[in-house]
């Protein structure tokens, strides 16, 4: 997938995004101007903004191509595109480079007040979560806290067995060293994650409070 300069990106968005735009043009399916819009929107779905050559190409074949009559043609009728609030022309990357185009919206409505929709929903939403992959992100639901939970269970049950351990040991007429010790360094072990899991615990909590200003 081609990566898009901030500005690009930007300007995808923003027809994307756009309500229905007014078109001083006919943009009627089988004329110059329909067809060029739709094959425009095909190009910014794939993220691409395409050139006069690359609009022949895909509308009228590689013959077409190198027909300057021909180019000569559609070059003026993206113009009045763009004169009539379908189209907008990217700023060159390279001065020799071709003009490229995008449009202005996805929606129209014509001169003769037809509406005009250049992309589905389902094409829509898709370019707009390849545009935004974190809002996708964020919309995934975590399942952090109930491990946490869970951390904290077990670490608790650890904890307590160990002091029991320990207590008990403590308490025989001989301190047997193979079962004091471990069980002596399990509990401090246990004692410390404990501590760790509850802090990242707190810390999560407070930061869903809200802050109070003052006014």
């Amino acid at each position: 997938m081609p990566n898009l300069k901030p500005n690009e990106a930007r300007l995808l968005e923003e027809s994307i995004n756009s309500d229905y735009k007014t078109a001083n043009i006919r943009l009627k399916q089988g004329e110059y101007q329909y067809e060029l819009a739709k094959a425009i929107a095909s190009f910014e779905l794939e993220q691409q903004f395409p050139n006069v050559k690359d609009l022949i190409k895909k509308l009228y074949g590689e013959e077409k191509v190198d027909d300057p009559q021909f180019t000569r043609k559609i070059q003026t009728i993206l113009k009045k595109m763009e004169k009539n609030n379908v189209l907008k022309i990217l700023p060159k990357n390279k001065p020799w480079e071709l003009q490229r185009y995008a449009l202005s919206s996805f929606k129209f409505i014509d001169i003769d007040k037809n509406p005009v929709v250049l992309a589905t929903p389902q094409q829509i939403e898709q370019i707009k979560n390849l545009l935004n992959p974190t809002s996708n992100m964020q919309s995934i639901p975590t399942n952090k806290p109930r491990y946490l939970k869970i951390e904290i269970l077990a670490s608790t049950l650890t904890l307590g067995i160990s002091y029991i351990v320990v207590l008990w040991s403590l308490l025989q007429p001989v301190i047997k060293p193979v079962v004091f010790i471990p069980a002596f360094s399990i509990s401090i072990i246990s004692s410390l994650a404990l501590g760790k899991l509850y802090a990242s615990k707190y810390s999560k909590s407070r930061g869903n409070f809200p802050t109070s200003t003052q006014t």
